[in-house]
């Protein structure tokens, strides 16, 4: 009862709209295959946000407010819908104002709070990069779930060549076989690896964008599986493998061990 009572005051005095979480595979681990999330770090600097428009959640992503960009977007997909492309950013209000609301314009957060804790639009003015997007609008399940990509918390600077060739033509590749050979839930994540460099002076321009993803049949294994990775460059060195080989290549530039789809690949690694 005074677990309930507890949970019930927190929902108050939030209004219902923190999605900003504690526990992202309790509250939108609906976009995770089998509820369980990839790999997450220690330290005060990670949040992990269900990203939420217009009240309904469409996918979630884990954000490291240091280097102000995302760790990994996860979600789901669900056929190519051609939804068109939306012409503006939001950002999360809640990772520099805890009485904010949920992702929303820029002039919703005090001016002396705003983009403390995560990229703003104006660092990437005259920067040379790209707002890369983690989930894509080519691979969103709806319109409105297109729409709720645009919110910064959701990219990172990206090479533009790289951005609008190479990695899209990954995004559109993936699409189009996931919906030739899948007819059950797919699950998808999308991340970078943190660079060297920093834009404005604030934001990390990650090394290597990749992606993973795991198409469950009706026995809930993964039939369908793979990743990419590629350099965040102009003449981009992009790789295709299996999912057990990302891991491993993620474990090597994170420097810590990965893991992707968890408990899922058990019974591959054994084959």
């Amino acid at each position: 009862m005074a677990l309930l009572f507890h949970v019930l005051m927190l929902f108050l005095l939030t209004g219902g709209s923190a999605r900003v979480v504690l526990d992202f595979e309790q509250e939108c681990g609906q976009f995770f295959a089998n509820r369980r999330s990839p790999t997450r770090f220690p330290g005060p600097q990670y949040k992990q946000i269900c990203q939420t428009l217009n009240g309904v959640v469409h996918y979630a992503t884990y954000y490291d407010t240091y280097n102000k960009i995302p760790v990994y977007s996860a979600y789901k997909f669900e056929g190519i819908m051609h939804c068109e492309r939306l012409n503006k950013w939001y950002i999360e209000p809640r990772l520099d104002d805890d009485n904010a609301g949920n992702m929303a314009s820029e002039a919703s957060v005090d001016i002396n709070l705003r983009g403390v804790h995560q990229a703003l639009n104006g660092d990437y003015v005259n920067s040379g990069y790209d707002k890369g997007h983690l989930a894509p609008v080519y691979q969103a399940e709806s319109q409105s779930c297109a729409d709720a990509t645009f919110t910064l918390t959701n990219a990172a600077p990206q090479n533009p060549s790289f951005n609008r060739g190479q990695w899209r033509n990954v995004e559109k590749t993936i699409a189009e076989f996931l919906e030739s050979k899948c007819i059950s839930p797919v699950y998808i994540v999308t991340g970078v690896i943190p660079g060297t460099e920093y834009m404005n002076n604030r934001v990390n321009v990650p090394s290597h964008f990749w992606t993973a993803f795991c198409c469950l049949d009706q026995n809930n294994r993964c039939s369908y599986s793979g990743g990419v990775i590629g350099t965040n460059e102009y003449y981009s060195s992009i790789m295709g493998m299996c999912v057990a080989t990302l891991e491993r290549e993620l474990q090597n530039l994170y420097g810590t061990t990965f893991s992707l789809f968890r408990n899922y690949f058990e019974w591959f690694y054994a084959d």
